[in-house]
């Protein structure tokens, strides 16, 4: 069964896992799923919120790009105090005095780019193809958040194992100690014997000591990434089917994976930013139109008025800076497709390392079967045989380090492949809550866009209804 980013998968029901050392949960209490971790850190991910205003800022752009393509209306009012003195001749005489005057004005002015070289349309488009890069962006991180509480999950139950497989043995060495030191009492070992059991009965309470704090560094991490600290953790799903070959990996994330969308917008972009910049030397034509009132304070005269005026304006010499801007923009275009080759060849090799990667575990997991298999029947046939005499302790200790081993190997190999098979799926676009189905309300990157796009004003019900939104997402 293939998967590219629209399939969805089925999470199966809690399948066991081919571990040795089962983690021990209370009967009455719930064991958290891998499913509730992912569903957690999608809820509590300051990532996911930190791109989500990311994306709600481009929406934004939108809404101020299509501001240019309507009128611009402002107001002024004032009121201004004169005065002075001066000097005047009546009747043949020189008469000085002072002049004082308070005068008011007030007037709304309405103005219109009628043409601008197509340069606010294009900025328009241009707004839009941000938008949707960001929304891939947002993609991304989602799989950023939903692989890393997969990778803390797993990283929790493999300490657990190995906590749990380390009590055993540290409980197996001192049976074995106790037995050592039983038959040195009756003579059928020497000192040594017991002392190579002590010896490992102190690596092994080691051993368990570092296993512990390793249990604690891997639940401080999954408090960070799910957002709690883990309880009773449940055996994982069954490994996601992925794909079937390298060349369907690579295929698939060069075709799905949103950073590789992502960046065909970004050429997009760029190519728009050419033809903005040519449409810097198009002539610009406005229509502006205003009306006012003045008068002064105390007299009845007053006046009133407005004019209507339609104005043509080109750039024709700028030092060269409109050609420079134009060059610039070619530059960045060419940089944004030679990005975009990156991007291709990056995820088609990310995608090919981590199916290999997923073949790797899955061969080790199988192997580590037959290990652990052959390494139990052999302790086991080397303790009988000490019994015996056939058998010294060290032998036995021996033959017991290497299922130790075994069975730990086996423990990391099942966990290891859960983990290459979900980076499996973030690398070919498919490790999102929608292809998981997590069954949470997911948020909707359309919701905001649809609120603004069409630039409503702030004392407007729509205007009025973002600030809402606006003020419960800070509160949150």
């Amino acid at each position: 069964m293939r998967y590219g980013t629209t399939k969805p998968l089925r999470f199966a029901g809690a399948v066991a896992l081919a571990l040795v050392i089962g983690v021990s949960t209370s009967a009455g209490a719930r064991a958290e799923t891998l499913a509730d971790a992912m569903v957690s850190a999608y809820k509590h991910s300051g990532l996911l919120e930190q791109n989500r205003a990311v994306l709600r800022a481009a929406d934004e752009g939108v809404a101020q790009a299509v501001s240019a393509l309507r009128p611009v209306l402002s107001f002024s009012a004032g009121v201004a105090h004169n005065y002075g003195e001066g000097t005047s001749i009546q009747s043949n005489v020189l008469v000085s005095g002072g002049t004082v005057s308070n005068t008011g004005s007030m007037g709304i002015t309405a103005q219109l780019a009628l043409y601008a070289g197509g340069k606010n349309k294009l900025n328009v488009a241009l707004a839009k193809e941000a938008v949707l890069q960001t929304r891939q962006q947002l993609i991304n991180a989602e799989q950023i958040v939903l692989l890393n509480a997969v990778s803390a999950f797993m990283e929790v139950r493999r300490q657990y194992e190995v906590v749990n497989l380390r009590q055993n043995n540290l409980r197996l060495i001192r049976e074995e100690l106790r037995a050592a030191r039983d038959r040195f009492e009756v003579g059928e070992v020497t000192r040594t014997d017991v002392s190579l059991a002590e010896a490992r009965l102190a690596a092994a309470q080691s051993g368990l000591s570092a296993a512990r704090g390793a249990l604690m560094q891997a639940q401080n991490l999954y408090a960070n990434v799910v957002g709690h600290k883990p309880g009773n953790l449940s055996q994982p799903p069954a490994v996601p089917k992925t794909v079937s070959s390298m060349e369907e990996a690579k295929a698939l994330a060069t075709r799905n994976h949103p950073l590789m969308i992502a960046a065909q917008h970004g050429v997009r972009q760029s190519e728009l930013n050419v033809a903005v910049a040519d449409a810097a030397l198009k002539p610009q034509v406005n229509l502006e139109a205003s009306y006012g009132k003045n008068g002064t304070f105390g007299s009845a005269v007053e006046s009133t008025g407005g004019s209507v005026s339609l104005g043509v304006a080109q750039p024709l010499y700028q030092g060269g800076r409109l050609s420079s801007l134009q060059r610039a923009a070619m530059a960045q275009r060419d940089q944004a497709r030679a990005s975009l080759h990156i991007t291709r060849q990056d995820l088609a090799q990310s995608a090919a390392d981590a199916f290999a990667g997923l073949q790797v575990a899955r061969a080790s997991r199988e192997s580590g079967i037959l290990q652990v298999r052959a390494a139990r029947v052999a302790f086991r046939g080397v303790r009988e045989e000490a019994t015996l005499g056939a058998r010294t302790t060290l032998d036995v200790l021996n033959a017991e380090q290497e299922l130790l081993d075994a069975q730990a190997s086996l423990i990391s190999a099942v966990v290891d492949e859960q983990v290459a098979a979900y980076s499996v799926l973030a690398r070919i676009g498919a490790l999102t809550a929608t292809a998981l189905r997590l069954g949470i309300q997911e948020y909707d990157p359309a919701d905001y866009y649809n609120k603004v796009q069409s630039a409503p004003a702030g004392l407007s019900q729509q205007g009025r209804d973002l600030d809402r939104v606006l003020r419960a997402i800070g509160k949150n």
